[in-house]
């Protein structure tokens, strides 16, 4: 039994209580990226490659459409149907009372949750002999340490960690010019707080390195 079996929550939905909208979508590029469905292009954009992986689920099935044109990760986390997909995800989460309103952040019992999940499946000191299974749970409970620690070069690529910043437990960057703490970010994304529109990306992606490493 894989640990978010164990845990009862898919890995997205483990990363929305940790990190909000930032996390889940983290989580499910990550995905994307074990299974070879997406690279990494210019100016750390991300987009589709190939036909779409068997077995996927709908939150990475969105994910995935999305990525049809080249997005960088800040714009993929504020795409309407992204947003979607992030509201549909919150529902269960919310019918189990691990979400507070109005605001929809996570409750104190779900932060408790993750924290004895988070010790119960400390994070791993090694990259190797990992199941993508393990490596998704771990980045979805240990945010940019797990990054950092697993992918390094594939999440500095997509643009999901920035050189030189300090990867705090279970936290996820949002990778612009200063650095905060999951929770005050998580209250932004929640609040509307997306920044500025889509960018836009000539020449798509395969230029950027996307293949190989990690």
């Amino acid at each position: 039994m894989d640990g978010a079996t164990e845990i009862g929550w898919e890995p997205h939905e483990i990363a929305l209580l940790n990190g909000g909208p930032r996390g889940a979508v983290t989580v499910a590029v990550v995905a994307l990226h074990l299974k070879g469905a997406l690279e990494t292009g210019p100016r750390r954009t991300l987009c589709a490659t190939g036909p779409e992986p068997e077995g996927l689920g709908p939150f990475e099935g969105t994910v995935l459409d999305c990525l049809r044109e080249p997005l960088t990760a800040r714009e993929l986390v504020r795409h309407s149907d992204v947003r979607l997909a992030v509201a549909l995800a919150r529902i269960p989460l919310a019918d189990e009372g691990l979400l507070r309103y109005p605001r929809l952040g996570p409750t104190r019992g779900a932060r408790r949750r993750v924290e004895f999940w988070r010790e119960r499946h400390p994070l791993p000191t090694v990259r190797h002999g990992l199941s993508d299974e393990d490596t998704l749970l771990a980045v979805a409970l240990h945010g940019d340490a797990a990054l950092r620690m697993l992918l390094p070069r594939f999440a500095l690529r997509a643009g999901l960690t920035a050189p030189g910043a300090p990867a705090d437990r279970g936290r996820f960057s949002p990778v612009r010019g200063r650095f905060l703490r999951w929770r005050d970010e998580y209250e932004d994304s929640v609040s509307g707080d997306w920044g500025a529109g889509h960018g836009g990306h000539s020449g798509g992606c395969g230029s950027g390195g996307g293949g190989g490493g990690d």
